[in-house]
């Protein structure tokens, strides 16, 4: 909040009185009439003659602010409060540029300075609570901004302030009621429907939120906040082209603004295109170069392209700086210290994070993978207190799911199953109430895939698609090996493992007709020409190629891409397909005890679950009977878990590659790894996980109903 000029204060004796007084007065009166370039002559004026003039200096710090021009405002304003008789104002609007510059130590102490002169100045309570708020210290927030309130309770901007640290504190009952406080102060207020549509998220009422969201819009066609919200709740439904579209209506206003060139980033990065995610978050950083944030952000998009020591520099350099959430840049550390394989460092900067924000579901959730639990962890009491507690305080869904499957999989370590499945029955059925899934339109998806790709339609298009035998695919069930073959692939010198890309995804969801329409998969196949499967198939190798130059192969593990396996075969007549599978039952109980980062709608209740597993097997029997026996081929997790050398030869054969003993020793590599598998595939082969389904057989009984013929003990 920075107010207008006051009222000028007397000059030392001797100076020009009146005309000092009088060029002041006329100058003030040309910044409230709009009239800058008036009144910035004036100040210079002043200042010829007086040239640390307090409050000429003050109002040439608003002006340059109007301007945009932050770092000669917060210049001209740390003068202007060098003077003994300057006014509280003049501290309270240093204090709020200072913020929107970065520099969120010196603009704290600038409002603090303020409220010493005068405790009732409401504007420097808001600018200090808004200032702490983003510096991270959030319970001080709280107490400045209560204090606004109890000032201003009419203030609809005092109670919109507070619901935001409320929110952040993830006291989203009580932020709900600020917000709602706003709008009946002020109907008009788009600010408040924004940020309680981003709370209607948080609680995981999607289309409610994007009703409020909108509503911001409406009301302020040029808030860009709300669109950045937008994309956000957007991109929540599944809906990613609509979400870009919200970004990119943001940037036609305001091509600069770091919050929407951060969103972009984070956009890009999730649909994998790095070039411009970086390009985006390199932007940002150029823009608030003393934003924690927009280090933290440079710092995901470079860990999805792993550039890991670059994006660990980053996250160290996001820790220096102000933000919101200070345990932020530690947990992505953390993650990825984890993915490294470094698990002790990773352990190291999750309890570092955590005694930043014990409170947070995300670094309970992501540290409870790092971590065994015993019978007798206090870690296990801590998260079922903050269950507890924030069930009662309006935690959002996402935080309650998160720590039910957290829980889920430390009492699954402490060998105590009861507590173990009421927390994954809770967890799942609170993720499945967050979207729409169909299982009989499912059902007849994948049937219309097998129907359309028939032999005939492949027929048609074969010999099409580019030689290259770069690519590799592995495809299969979550959670049914697909990782452990990657590291065993990756392992070899002439094999680069390039994780769970979602590009096949993204090409065939953005095929068009003529008309610019989407196509739709498979419906795209019959209007498919072959000069078509040339053009997306260099498209793909343009992108793959770049990940590993000079390597032999390159192993795209993208399990769901056993949708599109005919598919692939056309584009690449010459890529090999490895369909692992393992025991439908293991396979299905390890999807239902984990809460994916991508998505899987079919995972989240056992009959469904089951239900899809029937589907699935039957459309990749369907590949296996239609496609070439030396392009597409099947790894048995169980056969790899019996003879690894075995099958390991037998893979590389397949692969078209010699033998090397590094395979052997897959554990020993040093990549990331960002499956849920991460842990299992930092160790030799064990054998523990067979079958591991029947000592929990009483626990689930829908997905044996479905899967039907699995022997209970």
């Amino acid at each position: 909040m920075v107010k207008k000029p006051p009222k000028t204060a007397e000059p030392p004796p001797g100076s020009q009185v009146m005309t000092i007084e009088q060029a002041l007065q006329t100058a003030y009166a040309h910044w409230n009439a709009g009239q800058q370039q008036q009144a910035e002559h004036l100040c210079q004026q002043v200042l010829a003659v007086w040239p640390e003039n307090p409050f000429a200096l003050h109002l040439l710090g608003l002006l340059a602010h109007s301007f945009g021009n932050l770092p000669l405002a917060v210049d001209f304003l740390r003068r202007a409060c060098l003077s003994p008789s300057s006014p509280d104002d003049f501290h309270s609007n240093c204090a709020e540029i200072m913020r929107q510059t970065g520099l969120h130590q010196e603009a704290e102490a600038a409002a603090r300075r303020a409220l010493a002169i005068n405790g009732g100045n409401v504007g420097a309570w808001t600018n200090l609570g808004i200032i702490l708020q983003e510096a991270g210290k959030l319970e001080e927030s709280l107490q400045a901004l209560i204090r606004v309130c109890q000032l201003a309770p009419d203030n609809a901007e005092a109670h919109n302030n507070l619901g935001n640290t409320y929110n952040r504190l993830k006291r989203l009952n009580e932020a709900k009621s600020e917000y709602e406080a706003a709008i009946r102060l002020n109907p008009s207020y788009a600010h408040a429907y924004s940020n309680l549509g981003n709370l209607l998220k948080e609680l995981g009422q999607l289309e409610a939120a994007l009703t409020q969201v909108r509503q911001a819009i409406e009301l302020d066609p040029h808030y860009a906040d709300a669109y950045i919200n937008a994309s956000a709740i957007t991109r929540a439904l599944h809906r990613p082209a609509e979400s870009l579209r919200w970004l990119e209506n943001v940037l036609s206003f305001a091509p600069d603004h770091p919050g929407a060139l951060m969103a972009l980033a984070i956009t890009h990065r999730e649909d994998e295109n790095f070039p411009a995610a970086e390009q985006a978050a390199r932007r940002a950083v150029a823009l608030l170069p003393q934003s924690g944030d927009a280090h933290e952000i440079l710092g995901q998009v470079l860990h999805g392209m792993n550039r890991t020591d670059e994006a660990l520099a980053a996250y160290a350099q996001a820790q220096t700086l102000p933000m919101p959430n200070p345990a932020g840049p530690l947990e992505k550390r953390a993650v990825l210290l984890h993915e490294l394989g470094r698990k002790a460092e990773a352990l190291e900067a999750y309890q570092s994070a955590l005694e930043i924000n014990p409170r947070s579901a995300s670094l309970w959730f992501n540290r409870s993978d790092a971590k065994s639990f015993s019978a007798n962890d206090p870690d296990i009491q801590t998260m079922e207190s903050l269950l507890q507690d924030g069930e009662q305080q309006g935690l959002g869904l996402d935080d309650r799911t998160m720590l039910s499957f957290a829980l889920g999989k430390a009492h699954l370590d402490a060998g105590q199953d009861d507590r173990a499945f009421a927390y994954l029955a809770e967890g799942n059925r609170l993720k499945r109430q967050s979207f729409d899934y169909d299982p009989p339109a499912v059902e007849r998806w994948l049937q219309e895939i097998a129907e359309t790709l028939s032999p005939a339609q492949i027929e048609r298009l074969k010999g099409h698609g580019d030689p290259s035998a770069l690519p590799i695919f592995i495809i299969g069930m979550p959670r049914s090996g697909t990782t452990l073959a990657e590291q065993i692939l990756a392992s070899h010198p002439q094999i680069h493992g390039a994780g769970e890309l979602r590009l096949m995804q993204s090409m065939i969801d953005q095929i068009t007709d003529l008309n610019g329409r989407l196509l739709g998969y498979p419906g795209l196949i019959t209007g498919t020409a072959p000069e078509d499967l040339q053009r997306l198939a260099q498209h793909y190798l343009a992108r793959v190629s770049a990940m590993a130059p000079g390597k032999a192969r390159v192993v795209d593990k993208m399990p769901a891409n056993f949708l599109f396996a005919g598919l692939i075969h056309l584009l690449f007549p010459n890529a090999r397909i490895i369909h692992c599978r393992r025991d439908g039952v293991d396979t299905c109980l390890s999807c239902y005890t984990r809460l994916f980062s991508g998505e899987q709608k079919f995972a989240y209740d056992l009959a469904e679950l089951g239900r899809f597993y029937k589907d699935y097997e039957r459309l990749t029997a369907y590949w296996k009977s239609v496609l070439p026996a030396d392009r597409f081929t099947e790894l048995v997790y169980e056969d790899v878990v019996a003879d690894q050398e075995a099958e390991t030869r037998r893979l590389l054969d397949f692969c078209g590659l010699d033998w090397d003993e590094a395979c052997l020793s897959f554990y020993e590599l040093k990549r990331p790894v960002r499956t849920a598998s991460v842990g299992q595939v930092r160790k030799p082969i064990y054998k523990t996980s067979v079958g591991r389904w029947r000592k929990h057989a009483q626990y689930l009984g829908p997905l044996l109903r479905e899967l039907g013929g699995a022997e209970t003990p």
